[in-house]
Protein backbone atom coordinates (compact mmCIF):
# COMPACT_ATOMS: atom_id res chain seq x y z
CA UNK A 1 0.00 0.00 0.00
CA UNK A 2 1.10 3.57 -0.61
CA UNK A 3 1.85 6.02 2.19
CA UNK A 4 -1.45 7.87 1.80
CA UNK A 5 -3.48 4.65 1.47
CA UNK A 6 -2.07 3.39 4.77
CA UNK A 7 -2.94 6.66 6.46
CA UNK A 8 -6.47 6.73 5.00
CA UNK A 9 -7.08 3.16 6.16
CA UNK A 10 -5.94 4.08 9.66
CA UNK A 11 -8.15 7.19 9.59
CA UNK A 12 -11.24 5.16 8.70
CA UNK A 13 -10.85 3.15 11.89
CA UNK A 14 -9.64 5.84 14.29
CA UNK A 15 -10.98 9.28 13.31
CA UNK A 16 -12.84 11.49 15.75
CA UNK A 17 -16.40 12.56 15.04
CA UNK A 18 -15.97 16.33 14.74
CA UNK A 19 -18.81 18.63 13.60
CA UNK A 20 -16.94 20.36 10.76
CA UNK A 21 -16.26 16.96 9.16
CA UNK A 22 -19.96 16.50 8.54
CA UNK A 23 -20.37 19.50 6.26
CA UNK A 24 -19.09 20.86 2.96
CA UNK A 25 -20.19 24.43 3.79
CA UNK A 26 -17.05 26.56 3.26
CA UNK A 27 -18.26 29.13 5.82
CA UNK A 28 -18.52 26.55 8.63
CA UNK A 29 -15.19 25.01 7.62
CA UNK A 30 -13.62 28.48 7.66
CA UNK A 31 -14.92 29.06 11.20
CA UNK A 32 -13.43 25.79 12.40
CA UNK A 33 -10.08 26.26 10.70
CA UNK A 34 -9.43 29.77 12.01
CA UNK A 35 -10.55 28.90 15.54
CA UNK A 36 -8.51 25.69 15.65
CA UNK A 37 -5.37 27.51 14.59
CA UNK A 38 -5.45 29.00 18.09
CA UNK A 39 -5.79 25.93 20.24
CA UNK A 40 -6.26 22.18 20.61
CA UNK A 41 -9.49 20.61 19.40
CA UNK A 42 -10.82 19.96 22.91
CA UNK A 43 -10.29 23.60 23.87
CA UNK A 44 -11.44 25.05 20.56
CA UNK A 45 -14.64 23.01 20.22
CA UNK A 46 -16.71 25.15 22.65
CA UNK A 47 -15.63 28.30 20.77
CA UNK A 48 -16.61 26.74 17.45
CA UNK A 49 -20.05 25.84 18.77
CA UNK A 50 -20.56 29.36 20.19
CA UNK A 51 -19.61 31.04 16.92
CA UNK A 52 -21.62 28.62 14.76
CA UNK A 53 -24.69 29.04 16.98
CA UNK A 54 -24.47 32.82 17.25
CA UNK A 55 -23.46 33.32 13.60
CA UNK A 56 -25.02 30.46 11.59
CA UNK A 57 -24.33 32.27 8.32
CA UNK A 58 -21.73 34.62 6.96
CA UNK A 59 -24.37 37.39 6.78
CA UNK A 60 -25.07 37.02 10.52
CA UNK A 61 -21.34 37.26 11.22
CA UNK A 62 -20.88 40.29 8.98
CA UNK A 63 -23.73 42.20 10.64
CA UNK A 64 -22.38 41.73 14.18
CA UNK A 65 -20.44 44.49 15.91
CA UNK A 66 -16.75 44.00 16.63
CA UNK A 67 -17.17 44.06 20.41
CA UNK A 68 -19.52 41.09 20.24
CA UNK A 69 -17.09 39.14 18.07
CA UNK A 70 -14.17 39.86 20.40
CA UNK A 71 -16.26 38.91 23.44
CA UNK A 72 -16.99 35.48 21.91
CA UNK A 73 -13.30 35.19 20.97
CA UNK A 74 -12.17 36.02 24.51
CA UNK A 75 -9.62 33.50 25.78
CA UNK A 76 -8.38 32.31 22.39
CA UNK A 77 -5.62 34.90 22.07
CA UNK A 78 -4.32 36.44 18.83
CA UNK A 79 -7.30 38.80 18.78
CA UNK A 80 -6.30 40.20 15.40
CA UNK A 81 -7.54 36.94 13.89
CA UNK A 82 -10.97 37.51 15.41
CA UNK A 83 -11.05 41.01 13.94
CA UNK A 84 -9.85 39.70 10.57
CA UNK A 85 -12.63 37.11 10.58
CA UNK A 86 -15.21 39.83 11.11
CA UNK A 87 -13.77 41.91 8.26
CA UNK A 88 -13.58 38.84 6.02
CA UNK A 89 -17.28 38.13 6.57
CA UNK A 90 -18.08 41.70 5.53
CA UNK A 91 -15.89 41.38 2.41
CA UNK A 92 -17.68 38.15 1.45
CA UNK A 93 -21.01 39.95 1.70
CA UNK A 94 -19.76 42.83 -0.46
CA UNK A 95 -17.64 41.02 -3.06
CA UNK A 96 -19.15 37.52 -3.22
CA UNK A 97 -22.84 38.31 -2.78
CA UNK A 98 -22.88 36.57 0.60
CA UNK A 99 -21.63 33.22 -0.74
CA UNK A 100 -18.47 32.10 0.99
CA UNK A 101 -15.95 31.07 -1.72
CA UNK A 102 -14.76 27.47 -1.96
CA UNK A 103 -12.05 27.88 -4.63
CA UNK A 104 -8.45 28.33 -3.53
CA UNK A 105 -7.77 31.20 -5.96
CA UNK A 106 -10.67 33.20 -4.46
CA UNK A 107 -10.05 32.25 -0.84
CA UNK A 108 -6.40 33.27 -0.86
CA UNK A 109 -7.45 36.87 -1.64
CA UNK A 110 -9.58 37.19 1.51
CA UNK A 111 -8.25 39.12 4.50
CA UNK A 112 -6.65 36.86 7.10
CA UNK A 113 -6.81 33.78 4.86
CA UNK A 114 -3.34 32.40 4.16
CA UNK A 115 -2.17 29.43 2.15
CA UNK A 116 -2.98 26.92 4.88
CA UNK A 117 -6.54 28.12 5.48
CA UNK A 118 -7.28 28.51 1.76
CA UNK A 119 -6.05 24.97 1.11
CA UNK A 120 -8.11 23.57 3.98
CA UNK A 121 -11.36 25.24 2.93
CA UNK A 122 -10.98 24.43 -0.77
CA UNK A 123 -10.02 20.83 -0.03
CA UNK A 124 -12.68 20.08 2.59
CA UNK A 125 -15.54 21.91 0.87
CA UNK A 126 -14.78 21.28 -2.82
CA UNK A 127 -12.26 18.38 -2.78
CA UNK A 128 -9.66 20.61 -4.42
CA UNK A 129 -6.28 18.84 -4.53
CA UNK A 130 -4.43 21.28 -2.30
CA UNK A 131 -2.26 19.93 0.53
CA UNK A 132 -3.19 21.22 3.99
CA UNK A 133 0.13 21.45 5.83
CA UNK A 134 -0.29 22.11 9.55
CA UNK A 135 1.94 21.17 12.48
CA UNK A 136 0.64 17.61 12.47
CA UNK A 137 1.49 17.16 8.80
CA UNK A 138 4.95 18.68 9.23
CA UNK A 139 5.62 16.18 12.02
CA UNK A 140 4.39 13.10 10.16
CA UNK A 141 6.29 13.93 6.97
CA UNK A 142 9.45 14.96 8.78
CA UNK A 143 9.58 11.71 10.72
CA UNK A 144 8.50 9.33 7.98
CA UNK A 145 10.81 10.75 5.30
CA UNK A 146 13.62 11.69 7.71
CA UNK A 147 13.60 15.39 6.76
CA UNK A 148 15.83 17.49 9.02
CA UNK A 149 15.12 20.92 7.51
CA UNK A 150 13.77 23.30 10.21
CA UNK A 151 10.03 23.40 9.66
CA UNK A 152 9.69 27.06 10.67
CA UNK A 153 11.68 28.38 7.70
CA UNK A 154 10.22 29.52 4.39
CA UNK A 155 12.39 27.15 2.37
CA UNK A 156 11.31 24.13 4.41
CA UNK A 157 7.64 25.07 4.26
CA UNK A 158 7.85 25.12 0.48
CA UNK A 159 9.61 21.74 0.47
CA UNK A 160 7.04 20.12 2.78
CA UNK A 161 4.11 21.60 0.85
CA UNK A 162 5.46 20.22 -2.44
CA UNK A 163 5.94 16.81 -0.83
CA UNK A 164 2.46 16.84 0.71
CA UNK A 165 0.91 17.79 -2.63
CA UNK A 166 2.68 14.88 -4.32
CA UNK A 167 1.21 12.44 -1.78
CA UNK A 168 -2.44 13.49 -2.08
CA UNK A 169 -4.84 11.15 -3.85
CA UNK A 170 -6.50 13.68 -6.24
CA UNK A 171 -9.76 11.75 -6.26
CA UNK A 172 -9.84 11.80 -2.45
CA UNK A 173 -8.13 15.11 -1.68
CA UNK A 174 -10.27 16.04 1.32
CA UNK A 175 -9.97 12.56 2.78
CA UNK A 176 -6.20 12.52 2.23
CA UNK A 177 -5.74 15.79 4.09
CA UNK A 178 -8.08 14.91 6.95
CA UNK A 179 -6.38 11.54 7.34
CA UNK A 180 -2.80 12.76 7.62
CA UNK A 181 -3.76 15.61 9.95
CA UNK A 182 -5.63 13.23 12.24
CA UNK A 183 -2.77 10.73 12.07
CA UNK A 184 -0.41 13.37 13.43
CA UNK A 185 -2.88 14.57 16.06
CA UNK A 186 -3.71 11.16 17.53
CA UNK A 187 -0.89 8.75 16.74
CA UNK A 188 2.28 10.53 15.58
CA UNK A 189 2.07 12.98 18.47
CA UNK A 190 4.79 15.47 19.46
CA UNK A 191 5.59 13.53 22.62
CA UNK A 192 5.23 9.81 23.21
CA UNK A 193 3.97 8.87 19.73
CA UNK A 194 2.44 5.39 19.52
CA UNK A 195 5.11 3.87 17.27
CA UNK A 196 4.18 0.38 18.47
CA UNK A 197 0.84 0.44 16.65
CA UNK A 198 1.87 2.68 13.74
CA UNK A 199 1.11 1.20 10.29
CA UNK A 200 3.86 3.38 8.81
CA UNK A 201 6.58 2.11 11.13
CA UNK A 202 8.26 -0.25 8.59
CA UNK A 203 9.03 2.66 6.28
CA UNK A 204 9.56 5.41 8.87
CA UNK A 205 13.07 6.87 8.68
CA UNK A 206 12.86 8.45 12.13
CA UNK A 207 11.94 5.10 13.69
CA UNK A 208 14.74 3.28 11.86
CA UNK A 209 17.37 5.83 12.89
CA UNK A 210 16.09 6.52 16.43
CA UNK A 211 15.22 10.13 15.49
CA UNK A 212 11.56 10.16 16.54
CA UNK A 213 12.22 12.41 19.53
CA UNK A 214 14.42 14.73 17.45
CA UNK A 215 12.15 15.34 14.45
CA UNK A 216 10.76 17.68 13.35
CA UNK A 217 13.53 20.26 13.77
CA UNK A 218 12.65 23.83 14.70
CA UNK A 219 14.78 26.95 14.89
CA UNK A 220 14.59 28.50 18.34
CA UNK A 221 12.00 31.21 18.78
CA UNK A 222 12.88 34.86 19.13
CA UNK A 223 13.72 36.20 22.57
CA UNK A 224 10.79 36.83 24.90
CA UNK A 225 10.11 40.47 25.73
CA UNK A 226 9.52 41.24 29.41
CA UNK A 227 6.87 43.90 30.16
CA UNK A 228 5.51 45.31 33.42
CA UNK A 229 1.82 46.30 33.48
CA UNK A 230 0.40 48.26 36.40
CA UNK A 231 -3.39 48.34 36.29
CA UNK A 232 -5.25 51.05 38.19
CA UNK A 233 -8.64 50.16 39.67
CA UNK A 234 -10.19 53.57 40.37
CA UNK A 235 -13.65 53.21 41.94
CA UNK A 236 -16.19 56.03 42.02
CA UNK A 237 -19.24 55.00 44.10
CA UNK A 238 -20.62 51.97 42.20
CA UNK A 239 -18.64 52.71 39.06
CA UNK A 240 -15.07 52.10 37.93
CA UNK A 241 -12.84 53.60 35.26
CA UNK A 242 -12.39 51.30 32.27
CA UNK A 243 -10.43 51.76 29.06
CA UNK A 244 -10.43 50.58 25.46
CA UNK A 245 -7.04 49.71 23.96
CA UNK A 246 -6.01 51.34 20.71
CA UNK A 247 -4.01 50.14 17.71
CA UNK A 248 -0.30 49.43 17.54
CA UNK A 249 0.08 46.93 20.36
CA UNK A 250 -1.34 43.70 21.74
CA UNK A 251 -5.08 43.34 22.43
CA UNK A 252 -6.25 46.01 20.00
CA UNK A 253 -9.81 47.22 20.77
CA UNK A 254 -10.13 45.06 23.90
CA UNK A 255 -11.04 46.55 27.29
CA UNK A 256 -8.98 46.84 30.46
CA UNK A 257 -8.37 49.05 33.49
CA UNK A 258 -6.22 52.16 32.98
CA UNK A 259 -2.64 51.02 32.53
CA UNK A 260 0.75 52.44 33.44
CA UNK A 261 3.61 50.44 31.97
CA UNK A 262 6.96 50.45 33.79
CA UNK A 263 10.42 49.04 33.04
CA UNK A 264 10.49 46.78 36.11
CA UNK A 265 8.34 45.59 39.00
CA UNK A 266 7.41 48.51 41.25
CA UNK A 267 5.85 48.95 44.67
CA UNK A 268 2.74 51.04 45.47
CA UNK A 269 4.98 53.85 46.76
CA UNK A 270 7.06 53.79 43.59
CA UNK A 271 3.91 53.84 41.45
CA UNK A 272 2.57 57.01 43.09
CA UNK A 273 5.92 58.73 42.51
CA UNK A 274 5.73 58.20 38.75
CA UNK A 275 4.93 61.41 36.84
CA UNK A 276 2.46 59.44 34.70
CA UNK A 277 0.48 58.45 37.81
CA UNK A 278 0.12 62.03 39.04
CA UNK A 279 -0.68 63.27 35.56
CA UNK A 280 -3.43 60.70 35.07
CA UNK A 281 -5.00 60.54 38.54
CA UNK A 282 -4.06 63.77 40.31
CA UNK A 283 -1.75 64.68 43.19
CA UNK A 284 -4.15 63.42 45.88
CA UNK A 285 -4.54 59.94 44.40
CA UNK A 286 -3.20 57.15 46.61
CA UNK A 287 -2.90 53.38 46.49
CA UNK A 288 -4.87 51.75 49.29
CA UNK A 289 -4.61 48.11 48.20
CA UNK A 290 -2.56 46.04 45.75
CA UNK A 291 -1.92 42.43 44.85
CA UNK A 292 1.12 40.27 44.29
CA UNK A 293 2.32 40.51 40.67
CA UNK A 294 1.14 37.78 38.32
CA UNK A 295 2.83 36.57 35.15
CA UNK A 296 0.88 36.22 31.90
CA UNK A 297 2.76 34.63 28.99
CA UNK A 298 2.08 35.44 25.33
CA UNK A 299 3.88 33.98 22.32
CA UNK A 300 6.81 36.43 22.46
CA UNK A 301 6.04 38.47 25.55
CA UNK A 302 5.96 37.85 29.28
CA UNK A 303 3.67 40.27 31.08
CA UNK A 304 4.24 40.96 34.77
CA UNK A 305 0.91 42.42 35.87
CA UNK A 306 -0.14 44.01 39.13
CA UNK A 307 -3.47 45.55 40.14
CA UNK A 308 -3.61 48.65 42.37
CA UNK A 309 -6.78 50.00 43.98
CA UNK A 310 -6.60 53.79 44.01
CA UNK A 311 -8.57 56.36 46.01
CA UNK A 312 -9.02 60.11 45.54
CA UNK A 313 -8.55 59.93 41.79
CA UNK A 314 -9.14 63.28 40.18
CA UNK A 315 -11.20 64.05 37.09
CA UNK A 316 -9.57 61.21 35.18
CA UNK A 317 -11.80 61.20 32.11
CA UNK A 318 -10.77 64.62 30.81
CA UNK A 319 -9.11 64.45 27.36
CA UNK A 320 -8.98 60.66 27.47
CA UNK A 321 -11.46 59.44 24.86
CA UNK A 322 -10.67 55.79 25.48
CA UNK A 323 -11.54 55.99 29.19
CA UNK A 324 -15.07 55.80 30.57
CA UNK A 325 -16.99 55.03 33.75
CA UNK A 326 -19.06 51.86 33.96
CA UNK A 327 -20.93 49.91 36.60
CA UNK A 328 -18.82 47.17 38.17
CA UNK A 329 -21.47 44.52 37.43
CA UNK A 330 -21.16 45.27 33.69
CA UNK A 331 -17.41 44.70 33.45
CA UNK A 332 -17.75 41.06 32.38
CA UNK A 333 -19.90 42.06 29.42
CA UNK A 334 -16.89 43.70 27.74
CA UNK A 335 -14.39 41.84 25.58
CA UNK A 336 -11.26 41.75 27.72
CA UNK A 337 -7.85 40.08 27.51
CA UNK A 338 -7.57 36.83 29.43
CA UNK A 339 -5.45 38.56 32.07
CA UNK A 340 -8.24 41.05 32.87
CA UNK A 341 -10.96 38.41 32.61
CA UNK A 342 -9.13 36.22 35.16
CA UNK A 343 -8.93 39.18 37.55
CA UNK A 344 -12.65 39.88 37.21
CA UNK A 345 -13.42 36.22 37.85
CA UNK A 346 -11.66 36.49 41.23
CA UNK A 347 -12.99 39.95 42.08
CA UNK A 348 -16.51 40.16 40.55
CA UNK A 349 -17.56 43.01 42.85
CA UNK A 350 -14.13 44.66 42.88
CA UNK A 351 -13.90 44.30 46.63
CA UNK A 352 -10.23 45.08 47.25
CA UNK A 353 -10.14 42.88 50.33
CA UNK A 354 -11.17 39.69 48.54
CA UNK A 355 -8.54 37.04 49.16
CA UNK A 356 -6.85 35.33 46.22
Amino acid sequence: MTFISEVIDWYGNNKRDLPWRNTSDPYIIWLSEVILQQTRVDQGLPYFHRFAERFPSVSAFASANEDEVLKLWQGLGYYSRGRNMHQTAQIVMEEHAGYFPSRYDQLIKLKGVGEYTAAAISSFSANEAKAVVDGNVFRVLSRYFGITDPINTGQAKKKFTELANSLIDPSRAALSNQAIMEFGALLCKPKNPDCGSCPLRPGCEAYKTDMVSVLPVKIKKQAVRERYFNYIVALNNEKVVFSKRGAGDIWQNLYEFPLIEATELISPAELTCLPAFTELFGEKAAVYHSYTPKVHVLSHQKLHSRFFFVSNAGTVLTDRPHWFLTETELLKSFATPKLIFAFLEKFPTLNPHTKI
